[in-house]
């Protein structure tokens, strides 16, 4: 882990020991070869050459003393005083770096010049980096034995594909520095470039936040000075002021870097700001010696940063997982106390009396649906998903699961849901229900009315005329007459028994719908049928009068008779046909008001019929005028066998006939609105069999995007939202549907043949695809949380997925404990039967004898990825601590971010052991309760 900005000055400051110069020097050049990488000789490539310029015969009998390596990376001759301190740092570094391996052995070099050129320590020194035995060495002193053994070290080296030219053993035994460097710096460059890369790497990682820095290499990237400067700020920003460098004063920024280095660091000033800026391409081996002091400097500050950023990040997690536990709470208690205050208003049974009443109570009823329900809807799910967010997180980061209030369970809330649905479902029944009742309530007191008030009216005298005694008076064909006509009247009598049994049956059944004005029904049908018993009685009376005084009267007029008995009849008929024309009716279909209009047209196709029935009975009228006319006779004024008159046939039949276009009338405008509520109807279930199978395919479509996801969880989560989307711009079809249904309600349209889809059906069917597409996005959500927190990466996932579905045979999201087994041996898992039991007592903790996606992925992140524990946290606040088994206050003021320090003062406990300071805080407590049962 790199060292980051999250130390404060004063910390960092405290860190930094204090070093000498030669220890710097020697632990910098083991750093940049060694200590960081490994070197593995062999494994390397030959990766070119590297040329020296061969030496003249003057220069190898007598070598060079401290040449320079200039800032190009040659050897030329020295100049100056600063050439020959860069040449001295070189020699120097080299040295540190021969005798970081040779101690190994027990032995080291003093000058590198010098104590090479009998090749003894130069075998040695490869035999300690590569682990290998080289040949055995000459043990002669004499120059040709030097050679032999300088020459074995090459031929070792060149046979691990290092190309050496221009560098010979002749060279190396002469002592020519210049030579002896190049070989030196060639076996780093081959064997541990590993070292340079790392150090790079660390360079490239701490200066990328600051302006004008970009470092690519260890020469051109650092002649401004601003790369060094960087360094130093990043690790201490209390002893340099970058915002007031400039990129166009490189000698002033690079001795601002070696004086400060100097000053505060114990670094030593190894380089020259002119030499450095002035050179096209500066020493890079310089640069990184001198370059690696500063890792050296600052590496002592990144233990307790990661020990502080681990703090840091578990008390993070633990501070969000109190927040979302919290929103929980108070998302399930409004959600619970809605629920609570809503059944009881759907509990409510109470009819109304009225059609106009219960029509706002279903009114009130669609608000809830339409305006109410829907945000509790989305608030039940958001819970839902909230919850099993939480518990992922308190999984991945190893916390007890959340345990809700009594009550407030997931499930406690799906079992008051379901009550709730149930309760609504049963409302709206019964308000359906009420309304039938109530329509057929009306309908049935709007007949019973009717026909009451056609009665009354046919009856209305009849009393006062079967109680008359006008047959005393009456000459004998006048007492025949009111005989005949008596007979006519109980033929009419007779024909009324059926409307009277009517009536009455239409008030029984009023009263069994429990109609609210049953009372002033069963008075109207009381006295109506107390009327029919007392004219039973008195026509049964007078019945007996005039046989008696038939006896003596014998005259009779036979037309009269005749009229009297085709006249009786067809005045019933007529009475008929006009309670037929004003008779009310109930359809629901076309098909109903069609066959109204049927019968309609077969009553009018008899009625021709019923003309010539007319004209005959009015002949005969005609012929007895004629009679009397003819013989003398006085007319009578009245028909002595009926009251019925030729003028109250021709009114009734005036009447049918204005009657019947009324009837045509309203039997086309009752056609027109069927026919409108049939357009309705198959409006609506044109929409909802479109619909309903579009649902139905979505929710088997994300099924299977559940099911067989494919790709990074990024794009399946693209995916998902993309389908979230498009369920999302479905709305708009649900909406229009809700418009036709409801306008379905209001003309009382509740049935509908042309379709299996009812609105509820819809609504269920939305409600679930929403609960599926957000449920399914909750699961590949936490897919990511999991690959993230446990640092797995795309292509793990996707093989857990693949071997998952693979074994998923019923395809239902769940492997049998046979498939999980089959599904670990094919991921190389060697299982006994105990190793297997364990591991089911992990993914299938309830023995519900499956294995879920979420579990399997549980499993196999612990068995991949690496976690924090509770013995890390106790172990960096240790760090944080100095050792000590407590902490102050202060401490962790000073090692942490203001919020997460505060957060730990509130809750850590006393620190009770022996020599604590007052104020002490238990750590070792606090991180145990991060990870066990608490209620943190």
């Amino acid at each position: 882990m790199g060292i980051g900005p999250c130390f404060p000055p004063a910390r960092l400051r405290k860190r930094v020991r204090r070093r000498s110069k030669r220890q710097l020097l020697e632990r910098s050049a083991a750093t940049i070869i060694l200590v960081i990488f490994v070197v593995h000789i062999g494994k390397e490539t030959q990766k070119g050459p590297v040329v020296f310029s061969k030496s003249h015969s003057a220069q190898a009998a007598e070598p060079e003393r401290e040449p320079r390596i200039s800032a190009t990376g040659s050897i030329p001759e020295p100049q100056n005083s600063a050439v020959l301190s860069s040449r001295t740092i070189s020699c120097l570094t080299f040295t540190a770096w021969c005798n970081s391996h040779l101690r190994k052995a027990g032995t080291q070099i003093e000058n590198i010049e010098e104590d090479f050129r009998n090749g003894l320590k130069l075998m040695l020194l490869l035999e300690v980096i590569s682990g290998e035995r080289l040949p055995r060495p000459d043990k002669g002193k004499m120059r040709f034995h030097k050679i032999a053994n300088v020459n074995k070290a090459l031929d070792f080296i060149a046979s691990k594909g290092v190309k050496l030219v221009s560098i010979g053993a002749e060279e190396i035994v002469d002592g020519n520095l210049k030579m002896t460097l190049g070989m030196i710096w060639t076996i780093i460059l081959r064997f541990a470039t590993s070292a340079k890369e790392g150090l790079l790497l660390w360079c490239q990682r701490k200066t990328a936040p600051y302006r004008n820095v970009n470092v690519q290499n260890f020469h051109t990237s650092w002649k401004d000075g601003l790369a060094l400067c960087a360094l130093i700020h990043r690790h201490r920003p209390d002893l340099i002021d970058y915002a007031k460098l400039r990129k166009d004063d490189p000698i002033g920024n690079l001795n601002t870097a070696f004086e400060v280095a100097e000053k505060y660091l114990d670094i030593p000033k190894m380089l020259d700001a002119e030499d450095i800026v002035n050179t096209p391409k500066p020493d890079e081996k310089a640069i990184m010696t001198y370059v690696s002091c500063f890792y050296h400097a600052f590496a002592g500050a990144e233990q307790a940063e990661t020990a502080a950023n681990r703090i840091c990040k578990v008390l993070a997690v633990n501070q969000e997982n109190e927040k979302l536990m919290e929103e929980y709470e108070k998302l399930a208690s409004e959600l619970l106390e809605w629920i609570r205050r809503t059944v009881p208003w759907l509990e409510n049974r109470v009819g109304e009396p009225s059609m106009s009443a219960m029509q706002r109570k279903l009114e009130d009823f669609r608000d809830y649906r339409r305006l109410h329900k829907p945000p509790r809807v989305q608030e039940k799910c958001q819970l839902e998903i909230n919850f099993n967010t939480l518990q992922t997180k308190l999984r991945l980061s190893h916390r007890p699961a959340f345990m809700p209030s009594e009550g407030k369970l997931v499930s406690d809330i799906a079992n008051a849901w379901r009550g709730l649905e149930q309760v609504e479902k049963g409302y709206e029944d019964w308000l359906l229900s009420e309304i039938r009742r109530l329509q057929r309530l009306q309908h049935l007191a709007e007949k019973f009315q009717q026909k009451a008030s056609l009665h009354e009216a046919w009856t209305r005298g009849k009393e006062e005329m079967l109680s008359q005694r006008d047959y005393e008076t009456a000459s004998l064909q006048e007492v025949r007459a009111l005989l005949r006509r008596h007979e006519a009247f109980e033929s009419d009598l007779a024909a009324h028994q059926d409307r009277v049994e009517h009536i009455a049956a239409l008030a029984q059944e009023l009263n069994e719908l429990d109609y609210h004005e049953a009372a002033s029904v069963n008075s109207r049908c009381q006295a109506i049928c107390d009327q029919w018993d007392n004219l039973g009685t008195l026509t049964q009376k007078r019945r007996d009068a005039l046989e008696r005084m038939e006896k003596l009267l014998e005259t009779i007029d036979q037309l009269q008779l005749e009229f009297a008995r085709r006249a009786a009849p067809f005045n019933n008929w007529l009475d008929g046909a006009v309670e037929d024309l004003q008779d009310v009716w109930l359809v629901h279909s076309v098909e109903e008001t069609q066959s109204l209009v049927t019968a309609h047209d077969q009553f009018k196709a008899t009625l021709p019929e019923a003309d010539r029935e007319r004209g005959a009975i009015l002949g005969i009228q005609g012929e007895i005028q004629k009679i009397c006319q003819t013989y003398g006779l006085r007319p009578s004024s009245t028909n002595p066998y009926i009251a019925l008159t030729p003028q109250d046939i021709n009114t009734k039949w005036d009447m049918v006939r204005k009657l019947v276009p009324s009837r045509d009338q309203m039997l086309q405008e009752e056609l027109t609105r069927q026919q409108v509520n049939e357009r309705l109807r198959r409006q609506f279930a044109a929409q909802a069999n479109a619909i309903g199978p579009w649902i139905q395919g979505k929710v088997e479509e994300v099924g299977r995007l559940a099911a067989g996801m494919a790709g990074s969880l990024e794009e399946q989560m693209a995916s998902l939202r993309q389908q979230e989307q498009n369920i999302i711009n479905y709305k708009s079809n649900i909406d229009r549907l809700e418009g036709d249904h409801q306008l379905l309600q209001e003309s009382l349209v509740f049935d509908n043949k042309h379709t299996v889809y009812s609105m509820e059906h819809i609504r269920v069917g939305w409600e679930q695809l929403l609960t599926s597409i957000a449920r399914t996005i909750n699961e590949v959500e936490n897919q990511v949380l999991t690959r993230d927190a446990k640092g797995l990466s795309q292509e793990q996932l996707n093989e857990f997925r693949a071997s998952f579905n693979h074994f998923d045979r019923k395809r239902n999201g769940m492997m049998e404990p046979d498939d999980f087994r089959a599904c670990l041996i094919s991921m190389g898992y060697d299982l006994g039967e105990v190793e297997f039991a364990r591991i089911m007592t992990m993914v299938d903790p309830n023995a519900a004898g499956v294995v879920t996606f979420q579990a399997f992925i549980d499993f196999m992140t612990r068995e991949t990825a690496e976690t924090d524990t509770a013995e890390q946290v106790v172990a960096s606040f240790k760090i944080l601590a100095g050792d000590k088994n407590y902490i102050t206050a202060e401490e962790l003021r000073r090692e942490l971010p203001a919020e997460q320090a505060e957060y730990c003062i509130r809750r850590m406990a006393p620190y009770k052991g022996a020599g604590a300071p007052p104020g002490a805080l238990d750590y070792v407590a606090f991180s145990s309760a991060l990870y066990g049962e608490s209620d943190l």
